[in-house]
């Protein structure tokens, strides 16, 4: 009896397990659409077969283990890739070739080892839908690569799944399909073995600075119906920003634009399917959709943009992720001239041209564009001291600027200064420049005025004054001040007798010299304003007093003192 027990009782058992095992298997999966069986619940069945395991495993004369029973595909995969990769990404292997013998649509389903003929599936012989990857994988996450502790550290924004207690999600230390995937239950959508609700299964893996504060993480919005579905992808039971997380933007398979796994193929086409007013509560489209505007569509269209660019863009476009992190992004205010919470996470370069990740202060993240960029936008008004470098025109060392970088101004009286404004202010180059409505987005998405002006800045000759053609200037100069001839004697006769616009004579950004005839903002048009005897000069003899010597309009300064 002793020798009965030793020779086949342990056999018997493990017979008995693996029938078990089988069995348990068969309950979970005769649930899910791997059920291929003519009992299965998909749409996609075989027409008598009844064998629920048969399609994946054979008891006897198996392919390979696990007791699996599809041929091997001989297809040869085109890879992921994506300028931010630090991944070696080889040909599938492991569990993953298992997956893609009925997921890469070369071989039919009813294709089994150890049947002689196909097991017949009427007129379907292959998966159709998203279910066939095919075999371009560049569109679908990437898998059969090394996961380690190198990978963590040279990307920085990633976490190893054994830190977090999922140790398992890897196979012999690679990332396959049965990271995400358990292909014998369904516990939840797609069988996935964590839950891609509110990002769970993605933060597994992807540890994004900033993530747990940002909007996309939080948000309760929900898509209104109109245009385009957002999460046409995702469980339908996922009706806000916060539950859909990372899927908001990314697709993990068939993504509509491989590099970094976008659910579309434009840029732009994934911020404006939620901010077009459909989701987001501002109407982001709209305002890039007026006359002057940063042309994110144009940009997405010709593909320039890359997350691995330089912080100085060199090669001319605007994206919506140039000024905006979406793994950041949140609506904390801050004040000038520090970055505010909708532009946190972006990269800059500094007033002396040094690149800074992330940005510190927002005009450092105007400066991508509209400093030293071979491309960057000319200057509207003809002047003379000429600059369209922000850079050099905020410089502090210049006589006169507004004060974006900070306060030290050649003077501080200025008497026209509306509060809160005072000499001591610093701001931000959005309060000029962004959309234009009282009730609009902040940012300088798009404006009816040029420049993407928030309000009026009338720049041509012989405009009569008013409230509303200056209306930029008299957001923080008092009007009554101004003609009222408080900083300057003959304010009124300029603007009101000449019909001379602010533009004439002041430069709105600053003058990129450390003449002190350049000071209070003044470099001529000079389109309009001409030399006098060879000399074109602003003279200041002391406070609120000075000399021209100049011609303008046809009448000639020279010079004329002013008082």
């Amino acid at each position: 009896m002793k020798y009965y027990t030793n020779k086949y009782m342990l056999p018997t058992i493990i017979l008995l397990f693996i029938i078990f095992i089988t069995e348990l298997f068969s309950f979970g999966v005769s649930n899910t659409k791997h059920n291929l069986s003519v009992s299965g619940p998909g749409q996609i069945k075989a027409t008598s077969e009844q064998e629920v395991c048969i399609f994946c495993h054979a008891p006897h004369n198996a392919a390979r283990t696990p007791l699996w029973n599809k041929p091997n595909s001989f297809a040869t995969y085109t890879l992921y890739t994506s300028p931010t990769k630090n991944a070696i990404i080889g040909q599938p292997d492991g569990n993953s070739i298992y997956c893609l013998s009925c997921h890469d649509g070369t071989i039919a389903l009813g294709t089994v080892s150890n049947k002689s003929t196909q097991i017949n599936f009427g007129a379907i012989t292959t998966l159709v839908g998203s279910g066939n990857l095919g075999t371009d994988l560049s569109n679908d996450h990437p898998i059969s690569f090394i996961y380690d502790a190198a990978i963590v550290s040279t990307n920085g924004q990633l976490v190893q799944p054994s830190l977090l207690g999922l140790g398992n999600l890897l196979e012999n230390g690679k990332v396959q399909c049965t990271s995400c995937h358990d292909p014998h239950s369904s516990s939840y959508t797609s069988f996935l073995k964590v839950t891609s609700q509110n990002s769970a299964l993605c933060i597994t893996c992807h540890s994004k600075t900033g993530w747990a504060n940002s909007t996309h993480y939080s948000s309760a919005n929900t898509w209104n119906g109109s245009g385009t579905n957002p999460w046409f992808h995702t469980p339908s039971t996922y009706k806000t920003v916060q539950s859909n997380g990372c899927e908001n933007c990314h697709n993990p398979h068939n993504a509509g634009k491989p590099s970094n796994l976008l659910n579309f193929g434009m840029d732009n086409d994934n911020c404006m399917v939620c901010h077009n007013g459909n989701g987001a509560s501002k109407n982001i489209q709209a305002e890039v959709s007026k006359s002057y505007k940063h042309d994110v569509a144009a940009s997405s269209n010709n593909g320039i943009h890359s997350p691995a660019e330089n912080n100085l863009v060199g090669t001319q476009h605007v994206a919506c992720v140039d000024c905006h992190n979406p793994h950041q992004s949140n609506a904390s205010v801050s004040i000038a001239p520090n970055v505010n919470g909708f532009t946190t996470g972006v990269k800059g370069v500094t007033s002396s041209g040094i690149d800074i990740t992330p940005a510190l202060f927002e005009y450092q993240i105007c400066n991508r564009c509209h400093s030293t960029s071979t491309w960057r936008p000319a200057s509207r008004t003809t002047r003379q001291v000429a600059s369209n470098n922000i850079m050099q025109e905020f410089n502090t060392k210049n006589a006169s600027y507004h004060p974006i970088i900070d306060n030290k101004s050649s003077t501080t009286d200025m008497p026209s200064l509306i509060s809160p404004w005072t000499s001591s202010s610093i701001m931000k180059c959005s309060d000029c420049h962004a959309s234009d409505g009282t009730d609009a987005p902040k940012g300088p998405h798009g404006s009816n005025y040029p420049s993407i002006l928030k309000k009026q800045y009338v720049t041509t000759d012989n405009t009569i004054e008013s409230q509303s053609n200056y209306a930029l200037c008299y957001d923080c100069h008092s009007r009554t001040s101004i003609l009222g001839d408080v900083s300057f004697s003959l304010h009124s006769k300029h603007i009101n007798d000449v019909k001379a616009p602010c533009n004439i004579c002041h430069d709105p950004h600053g003058v990129n010299s450390t003449s002190i005839n350049n000071g209070r903002l003044i470099n001529f048009n000079t389109n309009i304003v001409t030399p006098y005897n060879g000399v074109l000069a602003w003279t200041p003899k002391g406070t609120r007093s000075g000399s021209c010597q100049l011609t303008c309009h046809n009448k000639s300064h020279n010079p004329l003192n002013y008082p």
